[in-house]
C-alpha cells in the first residue's frame, strides 16, 4: 500500500519505519526540514532502540523517503496517516492547531482526486475530535463528503519511548475505528500479520480507549507510589508487597472490578480504605489518589440518586439491595443509602432482594439491619412480581441474573434505572436508563 505520514516525531517516525519495514512504500511528511533531511540520509529523527536500523533499510530500499511537500505526498499515495502532536494548553485541553491545519493542506489536495482516499487520525485526540474537527476541516478545504468521497479513521496508538517498535510489532491490541467498513478494512490490512486482537469499533470509543489506557497506567504509577509510601513509612519492603500483590491476576491484574457499575461497599472495601487512609495521616502522609476512593464513591452513589429522581415518579421498586448479588450483607450497601434517601424524600418504595430474607438471617447481618435500619425491613416484598406490578420506576442495584429477565415485561408506562448494567440489551429507549453507559 502507498501511505503518507504526517508528522515525523516520536509516533510518525516509527510509524512510517515500521509501515515500510512491513514493504509499504511510505512517504514521510513534516515542516521541519531536519527531520526529513535526516530521514532521508538514513537517520532516524529520534533515539528509540532499533529504529536507525529500520529507517537505514527502508530508505536503500527505497520504501521510505520523506519530503516537506504535502500535495507532492498525497498526490503519490492512497491513505495518510496524521501523527502531529496535540500538545496540552494551560488549561489542560489538546492544542489541536497542528492537527487541524494539517486536515486543511490534506483536504485542498484532496479537492482535486478523483479516487477514494482515507484519512487516519493517528494522534491522540478527545472523544468527539474527528466527528466535530477533523472532517468538517476535511469537507471544508476538499468540497467533498467524508463517507462518500473519502473516508476517515482513527488508529490510536500505544507506542512507550523505549521500546516502541518491539510495542509496534508486539501489540497487546490494535484498535480501528472508521467511518464506514471500506475505511476500516483498508486499516486493518496494515496490521493482520501482527499477532494481537485486531478490534474494529467506532471512532469515539476509540478516541476513548487511548485515553482509558493512558490515565490507568497512570493511576497504577500513582497507586503502587502511595503504597509504597505508607510501606516506608511502617518499615515495610514496599517491593515485596507489590511483588506478591501482582501475582494475584484473579482479581489484581484483570477485568474484575474494571467495568463501569455501580459504587462499592460491604464490610471490606470501606472500611479498609479508611483505615488505609487513617494511618496515614496518623503519620503525616499526604495520598491524594488513595483518600480520593471514597469521596469518588460516595458522589457515584449520588449519581444513582440523582438518575431515580429525575424520574419525578412516586411509586419506586428496588432489585437487590445487598452489597452484592448472592449476599445477604447490607453493611455499607450503596443500595441503603440510595433507599434511605428516598425515604427522606417521601418516596413510596418496595424492595426486593432474593438473598436478604429477614426470616432467615442470622448474626450481624440480621442484628444491622434490626438495630441500624428497621424501617427497610417494613419495605421488603416477597416476589419480583410484586414490584413489577406497583412501580413507577424499577431500580436495578446489584447483579442478580433475575433482574436481566424483568426488562420485556415492564409496561409502557414504567422506566427501569439500572445502576449495575444487569444487560447489554436494553428495554426501548427512553423506558431504560444507565447510569454511565
Amino acid at each position: 500500500m502507498r501511505i503518507s505520514v504526517f508528522g515525523l516525531g516520536y509516533v510518525g517516525s516509527v510509524t512510517s519505519a515500521c509501515l515500510a519495514n512491513d514493504g509499504h512504500t511510505v512517504i514521510g511528511v513534516d515542516v521541519a526540514d531536519v527531520k526529513v533531511n535526516l530521514i532521508n540520509n538514513s537517520r532516524a529523527p529520534i533515539i528509540e532502540t532499533g529504529l536507525n536500523a529500520l529507517i537505514d533499510t527502508a530508505v536503500k530500499s527505497g520504501t521510505l523517503r520523506a519530503t516537506t511537500d504535502a500535495a507532492e505526498a498525497i498526490a503519490q499515495t492512497d491513505i495518510a496517516m496524521i501523527c502531529v502532536g496535540t500538545p496540552s494548553k494551560n488549561n489542560g485541553d489538546l492544542n489541536t492547531d497542528h492537527l487541524q491545519q494539517t486536515c486543511t493542506q490534506i483536504g485542498s489536495v484532496l479537492a482535486s482526486r478523483i479516487d477514494y482516499f482515507t484519512i487516519v487520525i493517528r494522534s491522540t485526540v478527545l472523544p468527539g475530535t474527528i466527528s466535530n474537527l477533523v472532517i468538517p476541516t476535511l469537507e471544508q478545504a476538499s468540497g467533498k463528503r467524508a463517507g462518500v468521497d473519502f473516508g476517515v479513521g482513527n488508529n490510536p496508538e500505544f507506542l512507550r519511548e523505549g521500546t516502541a517498535v518491539h510495542d509496534y510489532y508486539n501489540p497487546a491490541k490494535t484498535v480501528i475505528g472508521g467511518i464506514d467498513a471500506r475505511t476500516t478494512d483498508s486499516i486493518a490490512s496494515l496490521y493482520r500479520h501482527l499477532q494481537a486482537p485486531l478490534i474494529v469499533t467506532d471512532m469515539h470509543t476509540a478516541e476513548l480507549v487511548k485515553y482509558a489506557d493512558n490515565v490507568w497506567h497512570a493511576v497504577k504509577v500513582a497507586f503502587a507510589n502511595e503504597i509504597g509510601v505508607i510501606a516506608k513509612s511502617v518499615n515495610v519492603d514496599s517491593h515485596q508487597v507489590m511483588n506478591i500483590f501482582c501475582q494475584d491476576t484473579k482479581l489484581n491484574l484483570s477485568p474484575y472490578y474494571l467495568k463501569p457499575g455501580f459504587a462499592f461497599g460491604g464490610s471490606c472495601l470501606p472500611k479498609d480504605l479508611r483505615a488505609l487512609n487513617y494511618c496515614a495521616r496518623s503519620r503525616d502522609l499526604t495520598l491524594p489518589l488513595l483518600s480520593s476512593v471514597l469521596p469518588s464513591n460516595a458522589l457515584h452513589i449520588e449519581r444513582g440518586i440523582a438518575a431515580i429522581l429525575a424520574t419525578q415518579k412516586q411509586r419506586i421498586g428496588i432489585l437487590g439491595f445487598s452489597f452484592k448479588a448472592g449476599t445477604d450483607d447490607l453493611r455499607e450497601s450503596p443500595m441503603v443509602q440510595v433507599i434511605e434517601t428516598l425515604i427522606g424524600k417521601g418516596k413510596t418504595l418496595q424492595l426486593y432482594d432474593h438473598s436478604v430474607n429477614l426470616a432467615s438471617l442470622v448474626g450481624a447481618n440480621k442484628n444491622y439491619i434490626l438495630e441500624r435500619i428497621p424501617h427497610i425491613s417494613r419495605l421488603m416484598v416477597e416476589t419480583i412480581e410484586t414490584i413489577l406490578e406497583q412501580a413507577e420506576v424499577v431500580v436495578i442495584g446489584n447483579h442478580d441474573p433475575a433482574f436481566a429477565e424483568i426488562l420485556p415485561r415492564l409496561k409502557p408506562s414504567q422506566q427501569v434505572i439500572d445502576l449495575v448494567r444487569i444487560t447489554d440489551s436494553p428495554a426501548t429507549p427512553g423506558q431504560y436508563h444507565g447510569l454511565c453507559w
